[in-house]
C-alpha cells in the first residue's frame, strides 16, 4: 500500500504515477497558482494536474519551471497531465490540441493525455490521436476522463491501445462502485477529481467522527480513503497549509469498519455534470 507522498502505482503500460498530485481546476492565471505549484512541489508533490479548460496552462508550466530550478529536479522527476477538451475531439484536431497545450505549458511532452469527456461520436478520433501521439512517443500514457463503463466498452472495442487511466468524480457520496470494479478488472487505474466534493463533505458528522478518532482532518481521512480503495486522487488548493495538510495522509489507516462507514455514504450525487447527459 501507499507509503509516502512519493509513492506510485505502475500504470498498465508500466509507466510509474504518483498516488497523490495536485489538481488546479478553477484556478486562474497568475501568481497564486504559480505559487500553489511552486509549493507543492516543495513539499513534495510530485505529480501536476491541468486541463486545456481551465484555462491556465501557461502559468502551470511557469510553476513547474520555478519548481524545477528551486528544487534541483529533472523534468522528468514530474508527473504532468492535460485533457483535451471537447471542441477538439477529432483526429486532427486533438493532435493541434496537444501541440497548443505543450506550448502552453512549455514542455518538451506530457506525462499523461486524457480525452476531458466522452463526446458521443468524437471520442473514438480523439483516441486514435491520443494512441498515435503514445506510439510516437509523445506522450508518456494515455487515458480518458469521465468515462463510464459503457464508455469504456465502446471504446476499447476498436481500440489498438487500453486506456491508462480513467479520471472521474469520485468522493464518499459518489463511490461509483461497478465502475471502480470495472477499471480494476480491465486494468485501468481510476483517478478522482474533486475527491472532497469541493468542500461539500468537510462537515459530515461520521467523517468528523472518523477524523477524530485518528487525529486528523475530515479531508484527510477522505483522501485515505481514495487510496485505500487504491484510487490516485489530486486535491486542489491553493493554500501552503492546505497543500501540506493534503499530503499527510501516509501515517494513519482506516479500518475496514471505517472504510465500509464511509462507503455507505454514497447518495450517487455529484457535483459536476452527468456524462450521460452532459450537454457539450
Amino acid at each position: 500500500m501507499t507509503q509516502h507522498l512519493q509513492s506510485k502505482i505502475a500504470l498498465n503500460n508500466g509507466v510509474q504515477m504518483p498516488w497523490l498530485g495536485i489538481g488546479v481546476f478553477k484556478v486562474e492565471e497568475g501568481s497564486e497558482l504559480v505559487e500553489a505549484i511552486t509549493s507543492a512541489v516543495r513539499h513534495g508533490y510530485r505529480s501536476i494536474d491541468t486541463a486545456a479548460i481551465y484555462g491556465n496552462e501557461s502559468s502551470v508550466g511557469q510553476g513547474i519551471r520555478e519548481a524545477l530550478h528551486e528544487n534541483n529536479l529533472a523534468r522528468e522527476e514530474l508527473f504532468v497531465t492535460s485533457k483535451v477538451w471537447t471542441v477538439d475531439l477529432g483526429y486532427e484536431s486533438t493532435l493541434a490540441a496537444y501541440e497548443t497545450s505543450l506550448n502552453k505549458l512549455g514542455l518538451a511532452y506530457l506525462d499523461l493525455y486524457l480525452i476531458h469527456w466522452p463526446v458521443a461520436g468524437k471520442y473514438k478520433d480523439a483516441w486514435r490521436a491520443l494512441e498515435t501521439l503514445y506510439q510516437q512517443g509523445r506522450v508518456k500514457a494515455i487515458g480518458v476522463s469521465n468515462f463510464q463503463i459503457h464508455h469504456l466498452e465502446d471504446l476499447m472495442k476498436g481500440a489498438e491501445i487500453k486506456p491508462m487511466v480513467n479520471q472521474v468524480e469520485f468522493h464518499p457520496f459518489l463511490t461509483q462502485k461497478e465502475l471502480l470494479s470495472f477499471t480494476k478488472k480491465h486494468n485501468i487505474q481510476l483517478e478522482a477529481w474533486s475527491p472532497l466534493m469541493q468542500g461539500q463533505l468537510l462537515d459530515h458528522p461520521v467523517l468528523k467522527e472518523i477524523a477524530d478518532k485518528h487525529g486528523k482532518s475530515v479531508a484527510q481521512v477522505i483522501l485515505r480513503w481514495d487510496l485505500q480503495h487504491e484510487v490516485i486522487t489530486i486535491p486542489k488548493s491553493t493554500k501552503e497549509y492546505r497543500i501540506i495538510e493534503n499530503a499527510s495522509i501516509f501515517d494513519f489507516e482506516l479500518t475496514k469498519d471505517e472504510m465500509d462507514q464511509i462507503d455507505a455514504l454514497n447518495q450517487n450525487r455529484r457535483v459536476g455534470p452527468d456524462p450521460d447527459n452532459f450537454d457539450f
